[in-house]
């Protein structure tokens, strides 16, 4: 497939390889991170690249995305609000109904089996809607 005949499409794995190369400091390392530990939460997991050139995991529906900003890699669960959060990774977008995000600063730690057993109730709760 090709857009105006001159470029060929690019898987969105490989855009979101390039995505993590291109940042060349902590961001995508980070991001790259989340990528690792979102794919072994889920290995069946699907890669998309929306919204010019956002990275998406999906099931069955959206999982979360990863936004890389200046100071920030911000993963948003496209229905965190329902999902249950007890070690509070949940720490931005909090005020509204559906999404909930977690912001990564430089530096910071990530909680890993807590975030893949986030990233396993997304998917549990994008099978439960699926197959209404």
């Amino acid at each position: 497939m090709t857009k105006s005949g001159t470029q060929t499409a690019t898987s969105p794995s490989r855009l979101i390889d390039l995505r993590i190369k291109e940042l060349g400091d902590w961001r995508g390392e980070m991001l790259g991170r989340l990528r690792a530990l979102i794919k072994q939460a889920d290995p069946e997991i699907v890669e998309e690249w929306k919204w010019r050139g956002v990275p998406v995991w999906s099931h069955d529906g959206i999982i979360c995305t990863g936004e890389t900003y200046k100071s920030v890699v911000k993963m948003t669960f496209a229905k965190g609000a329902a999902l249950k959060d007890p070690l509070r990774l949940f720490n931005s977008s909090l005020e509204g109904n559906t999404r909930r995000a977690i912001d990564f600063h430089e530096g910071e730690s990530i909680n890993e089996d807590a975030l893949k057993t986030l990233v396993r109730a997304a998917v549990t709760l994008n099978k439960s809607k699926a197959k209404r």
